[in-house]
């Protein structure tokens, strides 16, 4: 599948400036030495079970596949893992090797905060001092995020160049560690980068295709026939298809098609939209201009708001292995409404893009058929995003009232 070990097909490599080239040495002789050592592992699996409480559930959702009369649906239980969401796997391991390394500081880019959210927490849990990078758009609609970070111990920097997205704090973050080589470890959250992070990342995320291998053999005593996740950079999607890549089951990675197709209101980059280049210090499909500069981007979650892919995942669209779809905000918005009220389970906003095509597709299907769709978040983080569509003029009072409510604590404070 690989021409070497850098990149997938013409995809990935290694493009950085040469101030990181000891790091990325470094980086790349530790990860390794450990990635088989069962010392090593034996400590993860520790973490995992104590600190992150896997395994996460492998859910039958019932009530959605008897009212959709078609496939069985699964949804496997991401959002259940500790912080919320499936990043804490990457971010847990990457904090556990930069302590074996001797780093004293890591750093992160977040988009919908779940990825800083997550390696805040790591960091706390591993001693080690943190900074998170964060586009000023992004934190003002992931602030419950923003402040879970902080309350971890980590300093939340505000990105407020370019658009002010995820893009954008991944090049802060690049930057930050260009100064700190020495003492700094630069977690990176989802499966693209320079390598050795697209395969790196993709190794600390397969525990979730592992587990439903597991889990779907207990349960169905089969495997499954279709497994869908979305995709923004890719960690989630990769993390679950990885262990299935050999086997005869369907893969399908959904991306967010935003308020359309028209360039800046979505984030697809396959299909054609994507061009081939170099971005960010790896080789994949971006959303970019004649002259190679990146478009803008736009999704209602902050999580696939992202103008590449992983350089694997771009690979596997080329051979067709993974087929990509999208879906648009308002599809979303609906999947996540449906979810709850039939459920009782409310999904982050990424992973109702790949609910949307497991709903889609689910009718047409028999009921032999086993679906399992990566539920990577939990929808709490999405409140102040959700709930203008949901909640409407009664969220406004809502937040009219705890502004009141504030500012006569503040006076109250002052009297005394």
């Amino acid at each position: 599948m690989t021409i070497n070990k850098r990149y997938f097909g013409t995809f990935g490599g290694r493009y950085i400036p040469e101030v990181l080239y000891p790091a990325f040495e470094e980086l790349e002789a530790a990860y390794e030495s450990i990635k088989d050592d069962k010392k090593f592992l034996d400590e993860l699996a520790l973490l995992h079970k104590s600190y992150i409480g896997r395994p996460t559930p492998l859910y039958f959702a019932e009530n959605i596949s008897r009212e959709l009369q078609g496939a069985r649906i699964y949804f496997k239980m991401e959002g259940n893992a500790h912080t919320g969401a499936h990043k804490i796997n990457n971010a847990i391991g990457q904090a556990l090797l930069a302590r074996k390394m001797g780093k004293k500081r890591v750093i992160a880019e977040t988009g919908a905060g779940q990825h800083g959210l997550a390696t805040a927490a790591a960091a706390a849990k591993m001693g080690l001092e943190c900074e998170v990078f964060m586009g000023e758009i992004d934190m003002a609609r992931q602030h419950p995020n923003v402040l879970g970070m902080r309350l971890f111990g980590a300093k939340v920097s505000a990105v407020t160049e370019g658009t002010r997205t995820l893009t954008d704090a991944v090049n802060a973050a690049l930057k930050n560690w260009t100064e700190r080589v020495g003492d700094t470890h630069y977690i990176l959250g989802s499966a693209l980068g320079p390598h050795p992070y697209p395969s790196m990342v993709r190794d600390f995320q397969s525990v979730i295709g592992r587990e439903v291998k597991e889990q779907i053999r207990e349960r169905a005593g089969r495997l499954p026939d279709t497994l869908v996740a979305c995709v923004g950079g890719g960690s989630n999607a990769i993390g679950m298809f990885y262990p299935f890549l050999d086997d005869p089951v369907e893969l399908i990675g959904v991306e967010a098609g935003g308020r359309g197709l028209e360039p800046g209101k979505h984030a697809v980059r396959t299909g054609g939209l994507g061009r081939v280049g170099i971005v960010q210090a790896y080789k994949s499909l971006f959303l970019q201009d004649e002259r190679g500069s990146l478009l803008p981007t736009h999704s209602i979650s902050a999580g696939l708001d992202y103008a590449g892919i992983g350089p694997q995942l771009a690979h596997l669209a080329e051979q067709k292995r993974i087929l990509f779809t999208y879906a648009t905000d308002e599809e979303v918005l609906d999947a996540v409404r449906l979810t709850a009220a039939k459920e009782g389970i409310l999904p982050a906003l990424e992973s109702a893009h790949a609910l949307v095509e497991a709903y889609k597709r689910a009718p047409k299907l028999s009921t032999d058929t086993i679906m399992v769709v990566n539920i990577s978040g939990r929808g709490d983080k999405d409140l102040f995003i959700t709930a203008p569509f949901f909640d409407g003029a009664d969220w406004l009072r809502f937040l009219n009232s705890e502004r009141k409510r504030l500012q006569q604590t503040e006076r109250h404070h002052e009297r005394d």
